[in-house]
Formats: structure tokens, C-alpha cells, sequence
């Protein structure tokens, strides 16, 4: 149940990512940090996803770390949007705070597969 929710919230997190994405091209013009926060904000959900139809144990928990990753790298570059002045506060924050959530469910999720295994 768990991660129906984590593969929901990955996912609608992925299409505010590329609305992010969308926004920083036309209104910022903004080329190269969209480019890497379009790749990593929409892996978490696709290998988070991809995970869920694992072979094996070892190979969800390696998606699951792959996409807890690709989290990292995505609060990195909103951080990075906000102190450059491309986001506002009040517009990073709700990113970070959608991101910090996928976070901790990523890790509650490897926590109880590894203790499974």
C-alpha cells in the first residue's frame, strides 16, 4: 500500500517537475540546471516504479536506492533555483517540501525491505 502511495506522489511529483522544467525554458530562460532537474525529478518516479516490477529483492532495493539518489540530486538543484533567484521562496519551498516527503518515504521503504531481506 506503501508504495502505491510513494508511486502516486513520485508521479505527480515528475509532472510538477516538468512544468518546472517548462517554466524555467519560456519565462527564465533558463537552459542547462532545467536540464538536469527534468532528468532527475522525473527517475525518482520511474525507477521507484520500475521497482515495484523487480525480479528479485536485491534488484528493488537497488532501484529503490537509485531513485532515493535521484531525490538527493533533485533538492540539490531546487536549491540551487532558489538561490540563484530563478524560484522564489514560497515556489521552492512546495517543491522541496514534495521532494523532502518522497525522501522519507524512499528511505522508510529501503529501511523495510533490507530488514526483509
Amino acid at each position: 500500500m506503501q508504495n502505491s502511495i510513494l508511486l502516486d506522489k513520485s508521479l505527480n511529483f515528475a509532472a510538477r517537475i516538468v512544468k518546472l522544467h517548462k517554466y524555467l525554458l519560456k519565462e527564465k530562460h533558463e537552459t542547462i540546471i532545467s536540464r538536469q532537474i527534468i532528468r532527475s525529478g522525473t527517475s525518482i518516479g520511474a525507477n521507484a516504479n520500475e521497482a515495484a516490477y523487480g525480479v528479485s529483492k536485491a534488484d528493488f532495493i537497488s532501484k529503490m536506492q537509485i531513485s532515493l539518489k535521484e531525490t538527493a540530486e533533485t533538492e540539490y538543484w531546487l536549491k540551487l533555483l532558489a538561490l540563484s533567484d530563478y524560484l522564489s521562496e514560497e515556489e521552492a519551498s512546495s517543491l522541496l517540501n514534495d521532494c523532502v516527503e518522497i525522501k522519507r518515504m524512499l528511505i522508510s521503504t529501503l529501511n523495510t525491505a533490507k530488514r526483509n531481506k
